[in-house]
């Protein structure tokens, strides 16, 4: 599935460690960012299984999309504005895989352990998902093979904004002056990373943030409200297999005592947090809490 085209992700991963020493090497000396060691260790063992299992579903992963390529409607071949075109609108299903990916319950099993860590700086880019397979993430940019992009071209351009996502997980970098109205940058990224009421269900861009702008997801960082990151309940562990699994067990146990077919499916495909009686808070709930504190005079929190 990689054709022709280079292996970004890697390709980088020696630059990955080395900003990484470069980044704790300014915490050390500036206290900018944060890093605790057992923190650290757990995404990048969580790096590690992401990689391993992705060789494992690899394969058949790509033998779907080549089967969906070789239906293809257009034969779109490698011109230049092929590239261009593939940029965008990866980017684009990126954006809707990813918002998707914090409001149907299914896919944030696996895409919670991302924002499990407390902490965020460089090593948060590696807690990558062991699930997203489970999740059928892939599917949201199959339309791109039957479009005829060819599988190779899509999984580099994936590539490139995994490698792109990697450096804003950052606190080092404040702002990039009027680059912040285009691109996903630290700043904006530390907002989506923040379980403040504020914060919540925001900036879901890969490359780009034009998409949360046009889309109605978009929330600058405040000098009000420092982001604090994590998830509104905190797993308290640094255990990786809780880390990756957490989510898909409290859903089998919702399931377990499922009463209809409409639990079942707010269970699995209802927003984080919902509940038949609505005794959970989902981001919906929360956000509008904090809108009746605002309303009251009772301030931002």
């Amino acid at each position: 599935m990689s054709g022709e085209f280079p292996p970004v992700i890697l390709w980088a991963i020696p630059g990955f460690v080395a900003l990484i020493g470069l980044e704790i090497a300014v915490w050390r000396l500036r206290g900018l960012g944060r890093y605790e060691a057992r923190d650290t260790a757990t995404s990048l063992l969580m790096g590690i299984g992401n990689l391993g299992l992705g060789l494992v579903t690899g394969g058949a992963i790509a033998a779907i999309f080549g089967w969906v390529y070789s239906h293809r409607i257009f034969e779109l071949g490698r011109e230049w504005w092929v590239f261009v075109l593939c940029f965008f609108l990866e980017d684009l299903l990126y954006y809707w895989t990813h918002r998707l990916g914090h409001e149907r319950r299914w896919m944030w099993a696996a895409h919670v352990n991302h924002h499990s860590s407390q902490h965020y700086n460089l090593s948060t880019a590696l807690r990558q998902t062991w699930t997203s397979s489970l999740a059928l993430s892939f599917v949201f940019t199959l339309p791109m093979a039957l479009l005829g992009f060819e599988p190779a071209m899509i999984v580099f351009f994936s590539g490139c904004s995994l490698v792109y996502q990697f450096w804003i997980h950052t606190e080092v970098v404040r702002t990039l002056g009027p680059l912040e109205w285009l691109l996903n940058t630290p700043s904006h990224h530390r907002v989506h990373h923040a379980f403040n009421a504020r914060y919540l269900d925001a900036n879901y861009g890969g490359v780009l943030i034009v998409w949360d702008r046009l889309f109605g997801s978009f929330i600058a960082e405040s000098a009000e409200e420092r982001p604090l990151y994590g998830l509104v309940k905190n797993i308290g562990t640094f255990n990786p297999l809780w880390v990756a699994f957490h989510e898909w067990i409290a859903i089998a146990r919702d399931l377990a005592r499922a009463r209809s077919l409409r639990e079942v499916l707010g269970y699995t495909w209802g927003p984080p947090g919902w509940s038949p009686d609505g005794s959970r808070l989902t981001s919906a709930a929360l956000k509008a809490e904090r809108q009746a504190r605002v309303a009251k005079g009772e301030g931002e929190g």
